[in-house]
């Protein structure tokens, strides 16, 4: 199969970090000023929501365990720092494991900015069925599922693993991805659009990663 030309991969990582970062300024703008056709959209799907999660406390207790253990953002640094320290024991790939962790912490980091900058508040029900901390706007849980599954794609890719591990690794990547976003709707602790915009920045921080790694390579 022929595979695009260096500087051809180069153009469309600039081009989708352009588009990714466009899309994140025009939702962080829309949430940061309260446009009533988001607010009210927001509204409506977090209440159906919510009351779908009280209604059905089997799968809110599903949600529940899939959110706090398997794609809590802390859960998915550790995946992260075990694929470092194996980036160093077989490969001795310093660089690529410093890459790997300056990436992470630059979505940190991003994520924790906007949630300051915006201090969005989070939903506020009667009857909760679950808490979370912090500001709500982007969602931390998505964001860090997003990064995180975006690089580890990326260095599957990269280091030419083969195609049923990197089919496998897409489904659990879009699995976990969609899966941690609709958990934290569900469990009436963010607004569709925290969710949304976690996703959008976080492919903008992998966009971003990615493309200051092909520039290294030049």
């Amino acid at each position: 199969m022929h595979r695009p030309s260096r500087p051809a991969r180069r153009h469309t990582i600039v081009v989708l970090a352009l588009t990714l970062a466009l899309c994140s300024a025009l939702l962080l703008t829309l949430v940061a000023v309260e446009w009533r056709p988001l607010i009210d959209l927001d509204g409506r799907i977090a209440a159906t929501t919510h009351r779908w999660a009280v209604e059905d406390r089997g799968t809110t207790q599903v949600c529940r365990i899939l959110t706090d253990w398997f794609w809590d953002p802390l859960t998915l640094r550790l995946v992260c720092a075990a694929t470092m320290v194996w980036l160093v024991w077989r490969r001795s790939a310093w660089w690529t494991a410093l890459w790997l962790a300056a990436a992470c912490a630059l979505g940190t980091l991003l994520q924790q900015a906007l949630k300051a900058l915006v201090d969005r508040p989070r939903p506020v029900w009667p009857d909760p069925v679950d808490s979370a901390h912090y500001a709500a706007f982007p969602s931390g849980h998505a964001m860090t599922a997003t990064v995180v599954c975006g690089l580890l794609l990326w260095l599957l890719h990269h280091y030419g693993a083969g195609r049923a591990v990197r089919r496998t690794a897409v489904a659990l990547a879009v699995v976990s991805v969609a899966g941690v976003g609709l958990t934290r709707v569900w469990l009436g602790v963010h607004w569709p659009s925290d969710v949304l915009g976690g996703w959008v920045l976080g492919a903008f921080v992998v966009a971003v990663a990615v493309g200051l790694y092909e520039r290294r390579r030049v």
